[in-house]
């Protein structure tokens, strides 16, 4: 795919969604942190339902950090793999006190220490909460990104690398969030929603669905 498709792609990306964002609900870069920490496996909406109760409690490090966890295990139970995410999310709050004055880092090599925390989630917090152009790839925008293609790759960091030297750089910053939702509710896995598709005459996909 050449460069003025990719352009034109994210143009009408762009258009479609002017002002696009993360679909987990949150008010600050911890609680960004956290939420994110939780939906591995997880859909956004059960995230939500579980954190809107406990970041009316326990919205800051220190008092997540109270609760312990068991009692943050009792908030998160509804939450695929909540026994270990809750022993990461203390233990996260545990550096974010000791190492980082209460406030989530602003690089991705002091996210990464952080338990729990890989690659695509530092990237989500550093580009949403902190506005840093990088591009976190999930599995919707693998997806979309190897069937466009915008750009191939057998794993995720290949994707990555591909994205952040393709993406034009205007694009760079909301980039994630267009092809997350664009994965999420138009180019889905099975099927996808070709016939309702913003950019279906510049993909290259072979096997469009027009059912």
């Amino acid at each position: 795919m050449n460069r003025d498709k990719r352009h034109a792609i994210f143009t009408r990306l762009r258009a479609h969604t002017p002002e696009p964002r993360t679909e987990l609900n949150y008010d600050t870069p911890f609680q960004l942190l956290i939420a994110v920490l939780l939906s591995a496996q997880a859909t956004d909406v059960s995230v939500n339902k579980a954190t809107g109760p406990l970041f009316a409690v326990a919205g800051t490090p220190e008092k997540m950090l109270a609760l312990g966890v068991d009692g943050l295990k009792s908030y998160i139970k509804t939450i695929g793999l909540f026994n270990t995410k809750a022993e990461n999310a203390i233990r996260t709050c545990e550096i974010l006190l000791r190492e980082h004055g209460g406030h989530v880092p602003q690089t991705r090599e002091a996210l990464e220490r952080l338990p729990g925390v890989g690659r695509k989630t530092a990237n989500v917090v550093l580009n949403t909460a902190f506005g840093q152009p990088v591009i976190a790839v999930d599995t919707h925008i693998f997806r979309v990104s190897n069937r466009i293609p915008l750009a191939r790759g057998k794993d995720v960091d290949a994707v990555e690398a591909g994205l952040m030297r393709h993406v034009p750089a205007e694009f760079r910053q909301d980039a994630h969030h267009w092809l997350i939702l664009h994965g999420r509710y138009t180019c889905i896995a099975r099927k996808p929603r070709c016939g309702s598709c913003v950019i279906e005459d510049l993909c290259e996909y072979r096997e469009k669905n027009h059912d």
